[in-house]
């Protein structure tokens, strides 16, 4: 019969300490989470009052795209598509920290699984976003080096 080797046979033992810390992390959590939820509340809000605003003619003939035929209300649906956005890395950093309090409080290692699952996943979206938004940065920098020599 073959012999597990030590890290085949590994369990993790949670100390006070660690459901501690784990504790102090999910009160962090929530707390950034209904923070997120406020902010991304907000944009929609605003997003949705400067559309409506912008796209009247309340304010005279301001918008400066008129000419491409863009109208200053599509920066309200942007507001709402940005919202959106940061909705989702926002309610999984939330799920983590509610299902984290319930695995600590009831010793349920289903929760416990489906905090980290979250937490996975809010780190894997943000990560996502974050090459994204390299990569159109990179992008716009090369269009801007083309665009500039072309200009000479």
């Amino acid at each position: 019969m073959e012999e597990k080797s030590a890290f085949e046979t590994f369990e993790l033992e949670l100390t006070e300490d660690i459901k501690g810390l784990l504790k102090e992390t999910t009160s962090w959590s929530y707390f950034l989470s209904i923070l997120g939820f406020i902010g991304i509340g907000l944009m929609v809000i605003f997003g949705i009052f400067f559309g409506a605003i912008m796209s009247t003619r309340a304010l005279g003939d301001v918008n400066p795209y008129a000419g491409l035929g863009f109208s200053m209300g599509y920066f309200g649906l942007i507001y709402v598509v940005l919202a959106l956005v940061y909705f989702f890395p926002v309610y999984y950093l939330f799920n983590f920290s509610r299902k984290m309090k319930t695995a600590l409080s009831n010793t349920n290692k289903d929760d416990f699984k489906l905090a980290f699952t979250n937490l996975k996943s809010h780190y894997k979206y943000i990560g996502i976003f974050t090459i994204t938004i390299i990569s159109i940065y990179i992008l716009i920098f090369i269009i801007g080096i083309f665009a500039s020599i072309s200009s000479f």
